[in-house]
């Protein structure tokens, strides 16, 4: 699936990927600037979390309690090796009932092994993006 939208619209962006995710593990692909944090943001909002703030770029993971449980949010942008994810317990993470968003994925592969969903955003103008199910 395949959806084209304006920034303005991310709300009912996120609503679709809440309803079509194939599982709670949620990896985000996309360059610098695609809005990856900003779909997470408002995921995070739907979902009930408080507080919620920057893209966790210096700590890894931000963790968010709702109603519904917990939302570990991750962005492994600045790592370096996948050993720095071992490290900080991410496999733990991973194998919890919680809501898992994943920014730069790539850096970690080996670790994702369990059901999960792929989106790709991909900037098509200023202010439109395409996001993609895979």
């Amino acid at each position: 699936m395949e959806v084209t939208y304006l920034l303005s619209e991310i709300e009912a962006v996120a609503q679709k990927v809440l309803q079509n995710t194939k599982g709670k593990t949620i990896l985000f692909y996309g360059e610098m600037g695609a809005g990856k944090t900003t779909l997470i943001k408002e995921l995070l909002k739907i979902l009930g979390a408080e507080d919620i703030g920057s893209s966790p770029t210096f700590s890894l993971v931000n963790v968010y309690e709702t109603e519904d449980g917990t939302v570990n949010h991750f962005d492994f942008y600045r790592i370096n090796d996948e050993s720095e994810a071992w490290d900080m317990g991410f496999e733990e993470y991973l194998q919890s009932d919680a809501w898992n968003f994943i920014e730069w994925p790539e850096k970690v592969g080996s670790f994702i092994e369990e059901e999960h969903q792929k989106l790709e955003i991909e900037i098509l103008d200023e202010g439109i993006r395409k996001l993609k199910f895979c």
